[in-house]
């Protein structure tokens, strides 16, 4: 049995098999909550404890879907194409509106952060937390934080976001297509997008867009920013 469980195949397998289990729990309970890939990393999370299996073990699999990251974040581009037409129109706001979306989503983790006493290099770790993981784990690595504590915030980052981001909409009785698929995308990255695609073909292109342009952001902004906090 170990030689099995020590193996790529493993590490895929339990992932496929957790997140099914989260979509089939998703569909049958119709509630946000039970959001599939919070599920899925309750259901490793407790396989991997309860029966004592290392974490590096799980990852020879695990990292194999980490790296597919990349070329999935890249084909949410397919959606934006479709509406090419409403980006031209809208170019200007959309792109002030990621940048400050970006901007706000650095400084206020940083002086959160510090204002509740976190160390600096879990600040580091957080910073870039609201851009999709292929992104995010590269920036933290570059500005000093720690990747794999980047990566369990970003994706905790996501699921918030997907969950209460159309709550936000109907509270604040934000209603423009436009708007909604920029704030999902720039706040919840690739997770947000999946929640902006059922709003809509618009919000589903715009959230396309956010993940890119906020990720290409980050990238120049995060280590400047954190050079001038220092």
């Amino acid at each position: 049995m170990t030689k099995y469980i020590d193996t790529p195949i493993f590490g895929v397998l339990i992932s496929i098999l957790a997140f099914e289990i989260g979509v089939f729990i998703n569909k049958k309970t119709k509630i946000s909550f039970f959001n599939p890939l919070l599920i899925s990393v309750t259901i490793i999370i407790s396989f991997l404890l309860i029966f004592n299996i290392d974490y590096k073990t799980y990852n020879k699999g695990g990292s194999i879907i980490s790296f597919l990251l990349g070329p999935a974040t890249v084909v949410l581009v397919v959606p934006l194409y479709k509406q090419i037409e409403n980006l031209k129109k809208n170019s200007l706001p959309i792109l002030v509106g990621i940048f400050v979306g970006v901007l706000t989503a650095i400084i206020s983790i940083y002086y959160l952060s510090k204002l509740f006493g976190l160390d600096e290099i879990i600040v580091l770790s957080l910073i870039p937390k609201s851009v999709t993981a292929a992104i995010s784990m590269e920036v933290s690595r570059e500005i000093g934080g720690v990747p794999s504590l980047t990566m369990a915030v970003t994706v905790i980052t996501g699921i918030v976001g997907n969950i209460v981001g159309p709550y936000i909409y109907k509270i604040f009785k934000i209603e423009n297509e436009i708007a909604q698929g920029i704030g999902l995308g720039n706040g919840a990255h690739a997770l947000g997008t999946a929640r902006a695609m059922e709003l809509g073909e618009v919000q589903g292109a715009m959230g396309s867009l956010s993940i890119s342009v906020a990720g290409l952001m980050t990238v120049f902004l995060a280590p400047w920013l954190v050079s001038l906090f220092n």
